[in-house]
Order: C-alpha cells, then sequence, then structure tokens
C-alpha cells in the first residue's frame, strides 16, 4: 500500500492517459454500414474479441508506463513521455484514418508506424525497465495482426474513396 501512495499520482497519470486514448480511438471507431459491408478476411476474430483485448492491451501499457517511469532517471523520463505520447497519438489516428474517414489504404502505413512506435517502446525500456518491456509484447503482436487484417481488407476492398 505504500508504494502505491508514494506513485499514486504516476498510477493516476498512466490509467487516465490509457482511457483517453482508449476513449478516443473509441469515438473514431464506427461500426456502421460502411464497415459492415467491407469484406474481411475469414481469419479475422470477432468484433466482440477486440474490446476485451484492446482493454488488456490499455492495462499492460498502463502498468509499463508506471513501470518504466519508476525505473527511469530524471534524463530518461522525457523519453518515456514522448514515446507513450507518440504512440498514443499514432493509436488513436489509426481509428481516425480506418472508421472515422473510411480509408483503410491510409491507415495502412500508419498501422505500420503505430507498430514502430510499440517496438520503440519496448526497446527503450529494456536496458532500464525489462519487465515493462515485456509487457508491451502483447500490444506489439496485436498490433501486427491488425496489420495484417488491414491490409487484407485493402487487398479485398480497394480502391477507396473516402467518406460516404
Amino acid at each position: 500500500m505504500r508504494w502505491l501512495s508514494a506513485h499514486f499520482t504516476t498510477v493516476l497519470i498512466a490509467v487516465l492517459s490509457a482511457f483517453l486514448v482508449a476513449l478516443l480511438g473509441g469515438l473514431a471507431t464506427r461500426l456502421d454500414a460502411w464497415y459492415y459491408t467491407l469484406r474481411k478476411p475469414a481469419w479475422q476474430p470477432p468484433d466482440w474479441l477486440f474490446g476485451p483485448v484492446w482493454t488488456l492491451i490499455f492495462a499492460c501499457a498502463a502498468a509499463a508506463g508506471v513501470i518504466a517511469w519508476g525505473a527511469a532517471g530524471d534524463s530518461q523520463r522525457w523519453l518515456v513521455g514522448g514515446l507513450f505520447a507518440v504512440n498514443g497519438i499514432l493509436n488513436v489516428l489509426w481509428s481516425v484514418l480506418f472508421f472515422f474517414l473510411q480509408r483503410p489504404d491510409w491507415a495502412l502505413p500508419e498501422v505500420v508506424a503505430l507498430w514502430l512506435s510499440v517496438l520503440a517502446l519496448m526497446l527503450a525500456f529494456l536496458p532500464f525497465a525489462p519487465v515493462a518491456s515485456l509487457l508491451l509484447l502483447p500490444y506489439l503482436v496485436w498490433v501486427g495482426f491488425a496489420s495484417f487484417v488491414n491490409l487484407a481488407v485493402v487487398r479485398l476492398n480497394g480502391p477507396f474513396s473516402g467518406r460516404r
């Protein structure tokens, strides 16, 4: 309990940041007629699975942030915050491009940038917070898988012209 009270602000910021990214991404995600008419690969997971998976990923990312922040020296904390900020922006941007603007073709190179941002977090944390790095592994795997789903959607449905 003493640890939590000493790190309460860090935990609160990590949880609120993860919640904000999830909320903004969720607001940009529209499962509407356009989405349901897209041809999707047979191996795409069912829609109901995405919520639980993202909840787990955001919980792991928040925990990784707390651990990395606590293990980082003063000179490394800007890196922790900066990498998470870039990752959060890229996470939300993918939902905006794919769902809100209805441009899976634009979302495809962006999801590669998102995957690279997760990898950058993992590599940056590895020397001083290896547990934080490992906590991000499900995120890296899921975004990698999502990249292949995104590619399949583009191949099955392109070309795209944007919002209808």
